[in-house]
């Protein structure tokens, strides 16, 4: 991630105003900033949820082993953001698309979703992407990337899709309720 320590200060900064104003915990919904989630954490001295944590619950508890993961190039790229934590915490197997299709996925990600381009061309090539994880294995994919539902979801999707955002915010609102 690029300046991870001006992203981690500024994000740090806001969790100990959070803290200060009376939270007693937090929530980054984003994938891709979980990068820096462990150093926020430390910082504002507050639990954190992680977006690993729910998506990798929602995985185990439908009986996935193995997944595709799909997300912006820093996720699919960086085992420490989501992927190690998957692996170490429920035993996931997780699968990549080549590198190829994962500047593909970025790119989409980037270049159209994020500006408000929804192309079917881009739905397509996602389609053949989570295709592909499949014929390699993977039992379900993870959207791992707030934007990604905007072009595929469930419907859209030759694998079952666990959106990590959903996931997430499902599992902050059981957490404050304490559920």
């Amino acid at each position: 991630v690029k300046n991870a320590a001006v992203i981690t200060a500024v994000l740090a900064d806001a969790a100990c105003g959070l803290r200060g104003a009376g939270a007693s915990g937090l929530v980054l919904a984003t994938n891709t900033m979980h990068k820096v989630a462990p150093a926020i954490e430390a910082v504002a001295g507050l639990p954190l949820l992680h977006i690993a944590d729910a998506t990798g619950a929602a995985l185990a508890a439908a009986g996935v082993r193995r997944a595709g993961l799909l997300g912006t190039r820093f996720t699919m790229d960086d085992a420490s953001i989501v992927q190690d934590r998957l692996r170490e915490r429920f035993g996931l197997q997780l699968l990549l698309p080549a590198a190829v299709e994962r500047a593909e996925v970025h790119r989409v990600i980037y270049e159209e979703l994020c500006r408000g381009v929804v192309a079917d061309a881009s739905r397509a090539a996602y389609r053949r992407i989570i295709a592909g994880l499949g014929a390699h294995g993977a039992e379900a994919v993870i959207l791992g990337c707030t934007e990604i539902t905007l072009l595929v979801d469930a419907a859209d999707s030759p694998l079952p899709c666990f959106d990590s955002t959903a996931l997430h915010a499902a599992a902050a609102v059981d957490w404050m309720l304490g559920n």
